[in-house]
């Protein structure tokens, strides 16, 4: 196919397809999409080799939200019956932040809903990051905090946070659409004020909210723009109790697609496959590896995600490995260009998983579990999937047997569950 030889040529030259290069991948067939992933993987290999970096989220205040991100269970107004605390102690954190670190996270991104720190938050965080640092010396810590007021950023560098992550989510023109109590400006602006700081930027986006094509590659194209370091790309987890539950237009291909798009109009760049890779990719998972080298390990802020040694076999059954602490993820050109930046010793990426308003990027925060309230994150209350030995997301306690086939656009609850352990709950994590 001439347009897919063409895209590859232009990402080893770092070169930017055309918009309507771009779109032309979304609007391939199913019958094409392995052709799709084929050239994609040439330039993700090209320029990350064979490597999948790992990253891990702590959530360190989850729900009661103020913001209105319509796509997030902890959102202002949320019926979703999430877990709700308040700030971890740096101690909690880092115990939680060790439980990703010895699985082969590589990178720790801290979250907290809001719609951004106050100066007392970030000396918390800061607080935190010294104490994740103090146990892990050689781990990355993204920040993930809202929306950052002037000098924020710097202080939060300053106690040495490595990145931050705050992304678009979707199209400048139909912002206003998913979000009403802050604007796509303010975004962009925090994403400004972190490149500023010298910490590495981490902005992406979220697919399945109704969007169109167009607005798929808008948003993309203006993450090229802004060059972060890390794209996260996440693909809605429509929340029960959120303005956005019903939303199920996703399919694997087009899942896949939309990865290969963001590959080629980033072509140097980390990619992470954010939330809802397991709702929405499921089977199809390995395959979405050729075009992303870096994923979330373990579960999401406020939705369980794949068990953590499950990702491992999926890697090594792929042919991947595990990007090693001491290994640099991105390419040299981009290290030098950061000077002594993220980049420069381990990489560059971000948080990205589209759970929450502030957006670490894992889509899935917000609502209220009411029992899961405890003071300082020391959150009541047990349940949850266990260990999740079978390597996939939770399953309604009675289902016995494989649910039938659905139509695509359909509701799938059964695919989406709760976190109810980890960070807040006094559960072992997925890690």
């Amino acid at each position: 196919m001439d347009l897919l030889n063409t895209l590859v040529d232009k990402g080893l030259r770092r070169e930017s397809p055309t918009r309507e290069e771009a779109l032309a991948v979304l609007a391939t067939s199913d019958d094409d999409v392995l052709d799709v992933v084929a050239a994609a993987g040439k330039v993700r290999r090209h320029w990350f080799g064979r490597r999948v970096k790992l990253n891990y989220l702590v959530n360190l205040k989850s729900g009661l939200c103020p913001e209105d991100c319509s796509y997030c269970s902890q959102r202002l107004g949320s019926r979703a019956e999430i877990l709700k605390y308040t700030w971890l102690k740096p101690d909690q954190a880092s115990a939680a932040a060790a439980a990703g670190v010895s699985g082969g996270a590589k990178r720790v991104c801290l979250v907290a809903s809001g719609r951004g720190p106050t100066d007392r938050d970030v000396d918390r965080v800061s607080d935190t990051i010294k104490a994740i640092k103090g146990r892990h010396e050689d781990v990355e810590v993204c920040a993930c905090l809202g929306l950052l007021s002037d000098g924020q950023a710097e202080r939060l560098r300053e106690a040495g946070a490595d990145a931050y992550n705050h992304n678009l989510n979707t199209s400048e023109a139909t912002y206003g659409d998913i979000t009403t109590t802050h604007t796509y400006a303010d975004r962009v602006d925090t994403v400004n004020k972190a490149h500023a700081a010298g910490l590495s930027a981490c902005s992406g986006l979220i697919a399945g909210m109704g969007e169109s094509d167009e607005d798929l590659v808008d948003v993309v194209f203006s993450l090229r723009e802004l060059d972060p370091d890390s794209v996260p790309v996440n693909f809605l987890i429509p929340m029960e109790g959120t303005p956005l539950a019903k939303e199920w237009h996703l399919t694997p291909q087009r899942c896949l697609r939309i990865l290969a798009m963001t590959r080629f109009v980033c072509p140097d760049v980390e990619v992470r496959i954010a939330g809802g890779r397991e709702v929405h990719l499921r089977a199809m998972q390995p395959l979405a590896l050729h075009l992303a080298n870096s994923i979330f390990l373990g579960d999401y802020l406020t939705s369980e995600g794949q068990a953590g040694h499950a990702d491992l076999e999926m890697i090594a059954d792929a042919g991947f490995e595990v990007e090693g602490a001491g290994e640099v993820t991105l390419p040299e050109h981009r290290v030098s260009a950061r000077g002594d930046g993220c980049g420069s010793h381990e990489d560059a990426g971000g948080c990205g998983s589209h759970e929450d308003a502030g957006g670490c990027g894992s889509h899935e925060d917000g609502g209220g579990c009411g029992s899961h309230t405890g003071a300082d994150g020391e959150a009541a209350g047990t349940g949850g999937c266990g260990s999740h030995a079978g390597g996939g997301v939770c399953a309604p306690a009675s289902a016995s047997t494989p649910a039938p086939a659905r139509p695509a656009e359909e509701p799938r609850t059964d695919l989406v569950a709760v976190r109810r352990r980890g960070a807040g709950t006094d559960l072992a994590p997925n890690a």
